[in-house]
């Protein structure tokens, strides 16, 4: 092959995949504008989320945020490895908010220091449902106060994901108890 002609097509290869990764990442994390920290403790179900190893195979997933001394918060990340019957499994980490000014911008660490973004993308007034995201396109969840989401917030949650650019196909529906 001649080599102008592999340069050409070397060329055309890295804008290809330069452009298939900035689409990936073409999404909104605008975040909530105002975000009560003590309002948003508690217990929150897992609706729906997107794949990662780290959650893998889990179901009746809950998130449990609390208050530590130091002012962060206390993460407790819990579930069911392949069913409602499975051994649980329960992870602590601790998250804060690095920047005031950005209220719906927290992180998360559940290893030492290594913190992760957790951006608050979507809060219902009462605080009955939140769409959690991160900078990045591959992670999304969907949490609720009951682990059923009423169908109205359900449908608004989802469009609002789509609007702001995630494939919501790619969602994993979370099995969860409903005693």
């Amino acid at each position: 092959m001649n080599r102008s002609l592999l340069h050409l097509l070397c060329g055309m290869l890295t804008v290809i995949t330069i452009s298939s990764c900035s689409a990936s990442e073409n999404i909104n994390t605008t975040t909530v504008k105002e975000l009560d920290l003590n309002r948003f403790l508690g217990q929150w179900y897992e609706i729906a989320r997107f794949d990662h190893t780290f959650e893998r195979g889990m179901v009746g997933c809950t998130a449990t945020y609390s208050l530590n001394a130091d002012g962060t918060i206390k993460v407790v990340n819990a579930g069911y490895k392949n069913s409602l019957d499975g051994k649980f499994k329960e992870t602590e980490g601790k998250a804060r908010r690095p920047n005031d000014a950005e209220p719906g911008k927290l992180e998360v660490a559940f290893f030492w220091n290594f913190y992760a973004d957790y951006y608050v993308l979507e809060l219902a007034d009462d605080y009955r449902y939140a769409l959690i995201g991160s900078k990045k396109s591959k992670y999304l969840w969907i949490l609720s106060r009951t682990p059923k989401m009423d169908e109205t917030d359900l449908n608004y949650v989802l469009e609002s994901a789509k609007t702001r650019g995630y494939d919501t196909e790619k969602l994993i529906w979370v099995e969860q108890k409903t005693e």
